[in-house]
């Protein structure tokens, strides 16, 4: 049986259901004339920023693909086509994604008026599109290019892997910026937003008059619909092609092709799965449990990949220990998803207590906040550290005698729902904006209960599958670590042992260690910087445009984002450089084992940072919300007051630096793994 081919087909499969579900939301109607005006302008802003960063990108990319192409010892320019395929294809998602959301939004305030379940339905297709358009391209991707390098480059089943891992790179790489400039973006609109209307002026958050409100809704989808599908786009692709060099590496002996293709068939069954699962969310009659409805829809997929895992392993592997590590990964996966719905919805005690602590004032709050934060660490790692040791054992216990086999299986296995939770993702901005949209057209108020219920539950979707990403990111990160090392040992005669008793280890860890501080501060200081602009833009809109709170008088919108758009362009470089440039000096000046310390210290904190970051930064988003409900003195209460402030910190927290975090991890590893060949033999020390 041909698995690349197979592979192929089912991607292009993903790609056309995505067209089907474009149409279909696209042929929803879209609402009266003022709705249309406010949905272009979010739309209009988007795109505009999308093209912007992806020019400034391009120049980025032009540059690394000359380097990897001159100055690779082997395969050097097929590296860097596949550097420049990762790009455009990661960059396409985007455009794809972000296209579909910024008209499926409108659209679903629109069918809000007709209820909460078709409003959910637009809502969540739209979402779908971007599921479907990142696991499609990033599957034809490396099962295409794997076929090509093996056909008609004349590639070696066991080569192709490693020349795949370009593709792997340039996903990073546009990762790494849409995380970075989208979340910068995001942020600083927001909390300029939030800052000056509903502080200052006493406004709601979507209030037309809030000169910010545009450039907040633009960055709604440039942040989580764009950002989160690079984010995820690299992880999958980085993901299966991690697992193919390993098994390049040590497998070749026992399994040889079928398992190095074993991933691909399992990416080809998550597809399908994924494309299945879609139309298990749904609200039944009267019900108005989204949640559930969303949970359904991720049941499903599950459900159905593990079926199609448990055929694949039996015709390819014939282990049932190998089929056993790919339901590990379902497990972590539903782990995950209710660990962080945990500390990060308004419906539990985390949330409850920092809205309760509210009452005393913006300083509880943040202490409260912060506590959630650190504490969420705690069951999230037991989680992963307890899917490493299951997955490894069963890996060590199966005919292919593979620990870390059997990880790489788990973490391919995790990412099969990969579709489904960048559906429930991209889904937030779509509700959020479709609630702007309604607030701002004065939309009837059963409309508007409508978009918040289904804002509200977009919040949670968003918060856990940023769990879900950091999860996913640090088994992958774990398995490029073990391919770097594998990496190294077939390049040098010589024996690379990671001993913590080595000064060049040790070095290498506190410089892994201090990274991910670095690089967050970069981004919270960017976002501070963009957001006081705003700030600042948005007062002298109120007091020079008389007539703003009257409504008499329309913000100039596009000046606020214009503001945002070139800061998060500037800022972006600096954080991307500390990226790319890190492993390539630790490496060639300190040599392969401090590089080795530095990818396991940059793996355990960036993996810590994050999960605290974006946990906080959720469970303050959703405390804000529950105090706006009317608990604790509802809104313009002191507790009110407070959740606002601590919404405003955790922003940047669970949306800009979070994140990137999961980029950041996954650069770094997979440079790591592109200059092993050369610094196994060629490094200072």
């Amino acid at each position: 049986m041909n698995i690349p081919f197979i592979a192929i087909g089912a991607s292009i499969l993903s790609l056309l259901w995505a067209v089907a579900l474009i149409v279909s939301v696209l042929n929803k109607k879209t609402g009266d004339q003022t709705m249309q005006d406010i949905a272009n302008a979010i739309q209009e802003g988007a795109m505009a920023y999308l093209n912007r960063q992806f020019k400034t990108i391009a120049v980025f990319a032009i540059i690394i693909f000359l380097i990897l192409g001159f100055a690779l010892p082997a395969n050097g320019f097929l590296i860097a086509t596949g550097f420049l395929v990762g790009a455009v294809f990661s960059a396409l998602a985007g455009y794809i994604g972000m296209g579909v959301a910024v008209r499926a939004n409108i659209r679903t305030a629109a069918a809000a008026k007709d209820g909460l379940a078709p409003a959910l339905n637009i809502a969540f297709r739209g979402g779908a599109v971007t599921g479907l358009a990142v696991v499609g391209l990033a599957l034809l991707g490396v099962a295409g290019l794997y076929w090509l390098f093996v056909n008609s480059f004349g590639l070696s089943v066991s080569e192709a892997p490693g020349v795949l891992i370009g593709f792997g790179f340039g996903a990073s790489l546009i990762s790494l910026f849409a995380r970075v400039g989208g979340g910068i973006f995001t942020k600083a609109a927001d909390v300029g937003a939030d800052l000056v209307g509903k502080v200052e002026k006493g406004i709601p958050e979507d209030d037309p008059r809030n000169p910010a409100v545009i450039a907040d809704n633009v960055g709604d989808n440039v942040g989580d619909c764009a950002g989160m599908g690079a984010d995820l786009f690299e992880t999958y692709a980085v993901t299966l092609i991690a697992a193919m060099v390993l098994a390049a590496s040590t497998l070749t002996d026992k399994i040889g092709q079928t398992g190095i293709e074993f991933p691909l068939a399992l990416g080809s069954i998550a597809v399908v799965s994924s494309i299945l699962g879609i139309y298990f969310v749904k609200l039944g009659d009267g019900s108005k449990n989204i949640m559930a409805a969303l949970y359904k829809g991720t049941l499903a997929t599950g459900i159905f990949s593990g079926i199609g895992f448990y055929f694949a392993t039996k015709y390819m592997i014939n282990d049932i220990n190998i089929f056993f590590a790919t339901v590990v990964g379902l497990i972590i996966t539903l782990l995950i998803n209710i660990v962080t719905e945990y500390y990060t919805s308004k419906e539990y005690s985390p949330v409850r207590s920092i809205a309760k602590s509210s009452e005393t004032g913006a300083g509880t709050n943040l202490i409260t906040g912060l506590g959630v934060g650190m504490q969420s660490t705690f069951p999230m790692v037991l989680i992963i550290i307890g899917g490493i040791f299951a997955a490894y054992w069963l890996g060590d216990h199966s005919v292919l005698q593979s620990g870390i086999y059997g990880i790489a299986v788990a973490a391919v296995a995790m990412l099969s729902t990969t579709g489904m939770v960048i559906a429930m993702d991209s889904y937030g901005p779509i509700t959020d904006n479709a609630g702007g949209i309604a607030e701002m057209s004065k939309l009837s108020a059963s409309v508007r209960e409508n978009t918040d219920l289904l804002d509200s539950v977009g919040n949670t979707t968003k918060a856990v599958t940023k769990g879900y990403a950091i999860a996913s990111a640090a088994l992958a990160a774990l398995v490029l670590f073990q391919a770097y090392g594998e990496e190294l040992m077939k390049h040098s005669t010589k024996e690379f042992i990671f001993d913590i008793a080595d000064y060049r280890v040790i070095i290498g860890l506190f410089i892994g260690g201090v990274l991910p501080f670095l690089f967050s501060s970069f981004l919270m200081g960017a976002v501070g910087r963009a957001a006081f602009s705003i700030v600042e833009e948005v007062r002298r809109q109120f007091r020079e445009i008389k007539g703003i709170m009257e409504g008499k008088a329309k913000p100039e919108y596009s000046t606020c984002v214009d503001i945002v758009t070139k800061a998060a362009l500037k800022e972006m470089v600096m954080p991307g450089v500390i990226a790319v440039a890190s492993p390539i000096l630790v490496g060639f000046i300190l040599g392969p084992l401090a590089l080795g310390g530095l990818l396991g210290g940059v793996i355990i904190t960036g993996l810590l940072m994050a999960i605290n970051m974006s946990n906080a930064g959720g469970a303050w988003d959703n405390a804000k919300k529950y105090v706006e409900d009317g608990n604790h003195g509802g809104k313009g209460s002191v507790a009110h007051h407070a959740a606002v402030v601590g919404d405003t910190v955790g922003d940047p927290y669970k949306d800009t630096a979070g994140p990137a975090l999961n980029a950041l991890i996954k650069v770094i590893n997979t440079i790591a793994l592109i200059i092993a060949p050369i610094i196994a033999t060629k490094s200072l020390m």
